[in-house]
């Protein structure tokens, strides 16, 4: 065991402060990694200010880390000392069950753990996440970063480049189809990048005209004003697949009126309040609502090969640690392009 330095949120009420814990040596199997850089995601938000419900504090929040082996133990093979290594969502999954046995593990029947706020089934405790100085994982939930990426720029590809890239894959996003992405955020960005990557053409809906020309620079080829009825009403029945990425209340029925007959839309925002869906939205044309969570190791594995080849990152604001309260609210007012990142270093 040893001293760690981290912030952490003390209850639900409170800003995130400076706080020490305890974190475990290495087992044989698993890796201690010196953090460089963490991602700051919306569900860090949600999560320290107890939003979804089910917090334990102290929370310490981070599961978009990167960063490089410190230790290895003694039966690890998958990295050695002075390598980069990363650490999404999940540190762990009971490995038996049906999904975990087919590699999604973020499906598990027991549930993963998560890497904050989770139960560590194997040595007790809550989990304590990437806002910090080191963490220990096994080895088979950490992953191997891409050398030629930027490694702060890379970080927020361990839960948002893996929460688009996945839904993506998994309704078989390719070349020619026409894709909408919902919402240009931490989440909706990389969905652009990446659904451009497959091949398809991509077009963003927002409420924010000012995010026009960013949208287009980084790969839709048309933007939606979502407020515009005549705007919308153009692409009716008309969209292979379309993906939201907006975590806040909104009319999921016109964009389901916006799919072709047996298209599917897929959420990845999770609002605090549930979607109201007009039945008919769905069965006049044989419409797919569905829902996507991360992706498994082997297929966070292959995002990041992907965006490896394809010089994939998020676009990021690289702040200091002692930023984080005001980062946070200015992720909830959406004041970010688009991805805050916390340079680790300055945890002194």
């Amino acid at each position: 065991m040893h001293n760690t330095k981290g912030y952490a949120a003390l209850s639900a009420t409170t800003p995130l402060v400076p706080f020490s814990f305890h974190r475990r040596d290495p087992d044989p199997e698993e890796i201690e990694i010196q953090i460089q850089y963490c991602g700051v995601c919306h569900s860090d938000v949600h999560q320290a200010r107890d939003e979804w419900a089910g917090t334990t504090f102290p929370c310490v929040p981070g599961h978009e880390i990167v960063g490089r082996v410190a230790k290895a133990g003694s039966r690890v093979r998958k990295f050695k000392e002075g390598e980069l290594a990363a650490v999404g969502c999940m540190v762990d999954s009971c490995r038996v069950c049906e999904p975990c046995k087919s590699g999604e593990e973020q499906l598990c029947d027991l549930g993963p753990v998560w890497t904050y706020n989770g139960q560590d089934r194997r040595h007790g405790g809550a989990t304590y996440g990437g806002y910090s100085e080191s963490i220990v994982v096994d080895e088979s939930f950490a992953l191997r970063l891409p050398k030629r990426l930027d490694l702060a720029a890379s970080a927020p590809l361990l839960c948002a480049g893996i929460t688009t890239y996945s839904p993506l894959r998994h309704w078989k996003v390719g070349n020619g189809q026409k894709v909408g992405i919902v919402g240009l955020g931490g989440l909706g960005h990389m969905g652009v990048k990446l659904a451009n990557a497959f091949g398809a053409r991509v077009v963003l809906f927002t409420t924010s005209p000012g995010k026009v020309k960013d949208a287009i620079r980084l790969g839709a080829k048309e933007v939606v004003i979502s407020k515009n009825e005549s705007e919308m009403k153009k692409h009716a029945n008309s969209f292979d697949f379309i993906l939201d990425t907006v975590a806040a209340p909104h009319d999921v029925n016109a964009y389901l009126e916006l799919l072709k007959h047996d298209a599917t839309m897929t959420l990845v925002g999770i609002p605090d309040k549930p979607h109201a869906v007009a039945p008919f939205s769905l069965v006049a044309k044989r419409r797919q609502l569905a829902g996507s969570l991360i992706g498994g190791i082997r297929e966070t594995q292959e995002m990041l090969d992907f965006c490896g080849e394809h010089g994939i990152t998020s676009d990021i604001e690289l702040i200091p640690i002692q930023k984080i309260n005001e980062a946070y609210d200015r992720v909830v007012k959406s004041d970010v392009k688009y991805r805050f990142v916390i340079d680790m270093k300055s945890l002194v």
